[in-house]
């Protein structure tokens, strides 16, 4: 499965409005993951087995608690058994698809 999630928290008290500390502290767990995945300006995008993915977005979710006094969470999955990979096959198959187009 690919899913594809944000979370930050509200009420930081800060001036600026920054989240990136707290982002920070949820990427680390991605990263430490060990699963493919994709970080954008955005979005994480996380590819592995329902449990697995599941697993590293609670504590991402829970990394990010600390940092106000409520956390957000957007989440969407692409649930395709028997597939693996997909975090780059999609792309490049729309890459291919946008070459394609344009002969």
């Amino acid at each position: 499965m690919l899913v594809a999630f944000s979370v930050a928290p509200s009420g930081t008290g800060r001036e600026d409005g920054s989240v990136h500390d707290a982002v920070a502290a949820a990427v680390r767990i991605v990263r430490d993951s060990g699963l493919p995945h994709r970080t954008t300006s955005m979005f994480t995008e996380i590819e592995g087995e329902w449990d697995d993915v599941f697993d590293v977005v609670r504590r991402a979710t829970k990394a990010v608690l600390p940092f106000g006094s409520r956390v957000s969470l957007v989440l969407k999955a692409d649930i395709r058994p028997g597939y693996t990979g997909e975090l780059d096959a999609k792309i490049e198959r729309l890459e291919r698809a946008i070459d394609d187009s344009g002969e």
